[in-house]
C-alpha cells in the first residue's frame, strides 16, 4: 500500500519537507525524539541544501559546457620530440646447463619434516585433550616426507645429531617429478 508520503525515486526529495514530514510523524514519540528530529531539521537548514538544484540541471549545464569547449577553436598542439628508445641492458647470462643460478642461492625456504596427517571433524578437534591420541596415515618406521615450501622433495628417517633430531634422506624425489607435482 502506498503512502501519501511515500517518494518514488524520479522525484527529487526537498530536505525541509522530508525534515517537516519525520518530525510530524513522531509527535507521540517521547521528548528526546522529538527534540532529535528538531535537531536533524535545524542541521539540514544550516548546511545550506534546500534541493532546489536539480540532478538534471546540472549535468545539462556540464554537458552545454563541454559541447562549448569543443567548439572553440583548439591551439596548435605539436607532440613532444621524444628520444628514440635504446636498448642498454646487458645480455643475460647463459651457461650451457642454463640461466646462471646465482641470483637466488641466497633466497631463504622453509624445510619441513611431515610424520604423517589424518582428517577429523571439528567436534573431534574441539574434544582433544592433554593425553588424547591422534592417528596418523603413516604407519610406524614409515619414512618422513621432506617438504621444502610445501612441496615434496624427499623422504626420509629421524636421527639424532648433536642431542638434536636430525633427517637422514633415504629417497630424494627426481627434479622431474618435482616439476610435475608443482603444476
Amino acid at each position: 500500500m502506498a503512502d501519501e508520503n511515500d517518494v518514488t525515486p524520479d522525484e527529487p526529495v526537498n530536505p525541509d519537507e522530508l525534515a517537516d514530514s519525520v518530525a510530524s510523524g513522531i509527535e507521540e514519540a517521547g521528548e528526546d525524539e522529538a527534540a532529535l528530529a528538531d535537531e536533524w531539521a535545524a542541521a539540514m537548514a544550516e548546511s545550506g541544501d534546500d534541493g532546489d538544484g536539480d540532478v538534471e540541471d546540472d549535468w545539462a549545464a556540464a554537458m552545454q559546457e563541454e559541447a562549448a569547449a569543443s567548439e572553440e577553436p583548439q591551439d596548435n598542439v605539436e607532440p613532444a620530440p621524444l628520444d628514440p628508445l635504446q636498448d642498454d641492458s646487458q645480455p643475460s647470462k647463459f651457461s650451457e646447463d642454463g640461466p646462471e643460478l646465482d641470483v637466488i642461492l641466497d633466497i631463504p625456504v622453509r624445510i619441513s619434516m611431515e610424520v604423517g596427517s589424518t582428517q577429523i571433524p571439528i567436534r573431534n578437534l574441539l574434544q582433544l585433550n592433554q593425553g588424547s591420541v591422534v592417528e596418523l596415515d603413516r604407519l610406524a618406521g614409515e619414512p618422513l616426507d621432506v617438504m621444502v615450501n610445501g612441496t615434496l622433495i624427499a623422504h626420509g628417517e629421524v636421527v639424532m645429531v648433536n642431542d638434536k633430531f636430525g633427517i637422514r634422506l633415504t629417497d630424494v624425489v627426481s627434479q622431474s617429478e618435482r616439476i610435475q607435482r608443482l603444476r
